[in-house]
Parts: C-alpha cells; structure tokens; sequence
C-alpha cells in the first residue's frame, strides 16, 4: 500500500481559525489547493488569507500551520464529500478530519451521508470499516459499487437441410445445363429432423448505486416457425418432416410439401395452378394461365405468355415464349433453355442459353451460355455479374447489360441525398430563428408568454430535425456501402459484343461503337475498362 496522501486540519485557537498542512508520506499525493477551497466553501469560510494558504502549501515540508482568519468559528465534525460517477456504478467518498472539539464519524453516519446523497444499493460495509480501522484524509474510498447486469444470448435455429440458394447445376462440357442432375433441391423422409432452436437467453438485471435496475442488452428472440405436414416436440426446440417430400426456407419459416404434378399442359383443364409447395408441370404453361407456388416449379413443355411465380426456383426444361405478356419471377434462381419476349425476375442467379428482347433482372449472376449463349435486343441487369458468348447483332440492335447497382437502390440512395440537403437547410433556418428570439428576448426585461412558447415550438422542431436527420444520414451511410461493395460487378463476352449495346456499370455508361472480342467489362474509377478475356 502506497503511503498516506498529504491532507489538511481545520485548528481553531482564542485568535482565529487556522489550517494545519500535513505533507505526504512516500508514494502519497500532494495536496491540491482547489481541493482545500471547495473544504472551506462547504464550512462556508469565505474570506481567508488565499496567498498564506498558498505559500504554506508551495513550501510544506512535514508539517506547517497558516493562519486563514482573525475569525473564530464552531467546532467541525469528521466531514465526508460523496460523489456518485456519470453512470452511476459507483460512489467515491473523501474525508477531512475534525476541528478540535469536533466529533469523528461513526459507520452509521457514514451510511447515512451515503443515503443523504442518494446511494441506495450496493454499500460496502467492509471498505467502510477498513477506513475507520485506517482513516486517510484526501484519499479516495469507493464504499459503493453497482451489480453489473448479466449479458444474454440471441436464440439460434439450426436448420438441418441446405439453404443455400447458391447452388448451380452441372454444366455439360459445350456448356448447356445437365437438366437431368438438377439436384438442388433439398429432399426430406418422413420423420427426419429438419430444424433445431437454440433458446434465446435473455440474461438477469443489475442495479445501480441509486437502486434503478440496470438492463442488459437487447438479445434477439427467435421460435420455429414453419408451414403444414411438420410436427414440433412438445418443448418447442425441434422440427420433423411428417412427409416424404422437398423442404425450403422461406422468409424464416420452414415448409415441407408433396410436390404437386399436373400431368398435362397448364390451361383451361386444370385453370391457374396456386399451391403451397413446389409444381411440376410435365406440359407446357400456355398464354394467359398462372402457376404459383411457394416452393419451387418446374416445366418440362414451354412457357408461353404465362405468369410463373416461385418463393423458390423456376426451372424451365425447355424455356419461355412470351409473346411480350409472358413474366417469369422467382425469390430464388431461374434456369432456362431459352428466354424470348418476356420479362423475368430473379432473386438469386439467372442460367439460360439465349435472350432474345426481354427484360431480365437478378439479384446475382445471369449467365447466358450453351452452344448459342446470345442476347440480342432488351435490357439485362445484374447485380453481380454477366456473362455471355455474343451481345447484339450484325443489325445493331440496341442491347442493354448493366451490372452493380440495383435502380430502387440507387434511386432511394439519391432521394436520401436530396433529404439530407433540404433537412440541413431546414435545420440552419430554425437554429437562425432561435439565435434572433433568444437575442431579443435577452433585451426585455418582461418577457411575454407568447414569446416563450413559441421558442419552445421552434426548439422542439429543432430537435425533431435533428432526429430525423441522424435517422436519414445512418441509413444513407448504409445504402452508400452497399452501393460502394456493388460498383464490383463485371461483364463477360466470350465470343463478340457487336455495336449498338450499351454497358453499364454502377451508373457508369459505355456505348460499344464497333465490334469487340473476348472483353471483359469492368469498373475502374469514373470509368469503364476494357480487359482482354
């Protein structure tokens, strides 16, 4: 243990009141003057002999006594000062001694200046009694501590089946798609275990110095939520498939389903198709029909100017005449033999042959490969990746690939911007006008009503700015690392990309004027740069 700090006594004798100055002892602190001002202001002694003091303080050595007043007062008791910290964890206490005639502090008053200053939890009676077993003047003692919370956990599900929606099918060596080893959807037995939670744990409080409970951090709940033919155990920790059949994710819930089959062509003979889980249609879709489903569908036949929508993958045996009408959507990936006059969207990859005047939109890579791998005419849009053999034709059709940036992403990005202007030209105004009320009002002496509230009005639209602002700047900051980790995307043509298609890149823009060969299309600052394949 260090030695003692320095520290100082109130002495009053016939003539006056004086200060004893005792130095520290090796290891201890100084004494600071500031310390002994705010001791004499609490004993409410003004007026003192301030360059005494000071001199006694710079030249102490052992011990020294100065004379502050000619002015006797009243004995003073021990005195202790509490201060509770900013988050109140804890209470530090120092103390002075008494005057002589003055009465040391007991434990019981020691707890009661604690509660005098609003410490209600958390005293601890030992430091206590080692201080008085060991009084140190101007010394630090912490006699009250908080019980810090207890951190919780997030619940967590396990799932027991593939989810990820990355997979690609096997490619043959002239690169179309091996349609008969399509195995990417995960199959389940009845009675196999599909999910496992986790239970979330959502820790214990604590309490400060002053009693108020000390929360822990928010964890995230979480249950298993799943769809029909699934049985969960009775403690609500498991799921089993009831079925033979495909298992999916969809938006966190899990779903099982006998794949539903229709035999024949999707027409007036079976109506639009809306099942639960995934369709197999062993005909064609024909123009004017629907199929929908949860999961996954499947079309040996073509597709005509139908509507297809999946929550999982559409896989086209054959592909997709659209006759300008037909729309082909999925949450997950598309995979075709051929896309023509349509408009299909994507929300993982896109895997055809050809594209012929569509418009085509994925959240991840659209490959155009086989033996044909052409896209002629329409608009393909990418948020990752292109690739393809041949962009366009001897005609110049005008053909669109444009990669990186998703447009909600980039028109929301810049309706943000456009906010955050207006909102700091907003905030300015209203900071001006309560400059101009707060300067007049400090040159009336009566001040009216009126003008009070409306400074109340116009601080609390002030502070509302202010929230919206930091709301609509972190999102902002958000979406401007998305759109930053977007500008990676690329356009790959293997074979030629003729004149007349437009590339672009996260809202980067290059016109082909003349016929180019084996390019690959990338990012490079402000522009596009042009690599040899």
């Amino acid at each position: 243990m260090s030695g003692k700090n320095a520290y100082f006594q109130l002495q009053i004798k016939e003539d006056g009141t004086y200060l004893k100055l005792f130095d520290s002892e090796p290891g201890g602190l100084s004494l600071n003057y500031d310390e002994i001002s705010n001791y004499l202001i609490d004993k409410k002694i003004y007026e003192y002999d301030k360059i005494a003091l000071g001199r006694g303080i710079a030249n102490l050595k052992h011990m020294t006594e100065v004379k502050l007043t000619s002015a006797v007062i009243l004995p003073q008791d021990e005195y202790m000062r509490v201060v509770i910290d900013e988050d109140r964890m804890k209470a530090t206490c120092r103390f002075y001694p008494p005057t002589n005639g003055g009465k040391h502090l007991t434990k019981e008053d020691i707890i009661s200046e604690l509660v005098k200053a609003g410490v209600k939890y958390g005293v601890a009676e030992m430091k206590i009694s080692q201080y008085l077993r060991d009084r140190r003047y101007c010394s630090d003692y912490i006699l009250a501590n908080a019980t810090m919370p207890i951190q919780g956990r997030d619940a967590e599900i396990t799932y027991h089946f593939s989810t990820d929606l990355t997979m690609k099918p096997k490619t043959n060596e002239d690169g179309s798609v091996d349609f008969h080893q399509l195995d990417i959807i995960s199959h389940v037995n009845k009675g196999d275990l599909l999910a496992t939670l986790t239970p979330v744990d959502f820790g214990r409080p604590g309490i400060d110095v002053t009693g108020k409970p000390l929360k822990p951090n928010k964890v995230i709940n979480r249950v298993l939520r799943h769809g029909n033919k699934i049985s969960m155990s009775e403690d609500g920790l498991r799921l089993y498939s009831d079925v033979a059949g495909h298992v999916s994710l969809t938006d966190g819930r899990v779903f099982v389903s006998d794949t539903y089959e229709i035999a024949a062509d999707v027409d007036s003979s079976t109506g639009d198709i809306d099942y639960e889980g995934n369709v197999v249609v062993k005909g064609n879709v024909i123009t004017g029909f629907s199929v929908k489903a949860r999961g996954d569908i499947e079309v040996y036949g073509v597709v005509e100017g139908a509507y297809i929508e999946a929550g999982g993958q559409i896989i086209l045996r054959r592909g997709m005449q659209g006759m300008n009408k037909g729309i082909l959507k999925a949450d997950s990936n598309i995979i075709t033999k051929f896309i023509e006059n349509a408009e299909v969207i994507a929300g993982g990859y896109i895997n055809t042959d050809s594209i012929m005047h569509s418009k085509v939109s994925a959240k991840g890579d659209i490959v155009v490969a086989g033996k044909r791998g052409f896209v002629t005419g329409g608009v393909i849009r990418s948020g990752t990746m292109i690739s393809l053999k041949t962009s366009g034709s001897h005609m110049g059709t005008n053909t669109v690939l444009e990669v990186g940036i998703d447009p909600r992403v980039l028109d929301e990005f810049r309706e943000l911007e456009m906010q955050i202007a207006n909102l700091k030209a907003e905030k300015e105004r209203v900071t001006q006008a309560i400059a101009t009320i707060r300067k007049k009002l400090q040159g009336e002496s009566n001040i009216s009503y009126t003008k009070l509230e409306t400074l109340k009005q116009i601080t609390q639209a002030s502070i509302h700015l202010n929230t919206q602002l930091t709301e609509a700047t972190q999102k902002y900051d958000v979406l401007k690392l998305e759109v930053e980790i977007n500008a990676s995307g690329m356009i790959k043509v293997q074979d030629t990309v003729y004149p007349g298609t437009k590339i672009i890149i996260s809202n980067v823009i290059y016109y082909v004027r003349d016929a180019l060969q084996h390019t690959k299309f990338i990012r490079d600052r402000a522009d596009i740069k042009l690599v040899p394949l």
